[in-house]
Order: structure tokens, then sequence, then C-alpha cells
């Protein structure tokens, strides 16, 4: 019983840690990952900042 408890903890610790809407995108192979683009300085129009791609000035944006 003590497995199951274990098994369901982890289940939900993978299904939270592979979240798209969160906002620790910190490199460019998390930004694909999460279907985002790296774009330098803003996001345009209509795409929203979902983090950062390399460092300053580089933002990761996603097709609303």
């Amino acid at each position: 019983m003590r497995l199951h408890h274990l098994l369901l903890a982890l289940l939900f610790l993978v299904l939270s840690a592979g979240s798209g809407f969160t906002q620790g995108i910190r490199n460019s192979l998390s930004c694909r990952l999460n279907f985002g683009t790296c774009v330098p300085n803003r996001c345009p129009g209509i795409w929203r900042e979902i983090g950062t791609c390399f460092g300053f000035g580089v933002k990761c944006c996603r097709w609303r």
C-alpha cells in the first residue's frame, strides 16, 4: 500500500513539472519544448511571453 502512495506522489511531481504554463523557462531548448520561439526584445503582436531564452533581452514567446 505504501508503494501506491509513493507512485501517486511521483506522478503528481512529474505532471506538475511538465506543465507548459510555467514562467521558469530559461534556455532555448526549454522554450522549444514548450512550443515557443526565442525573439529579441519583446514578443510581437498576439504572442505572449512565457520565459527567457539566453539572458537579458531575449524572450521566449508562444502563440496565444
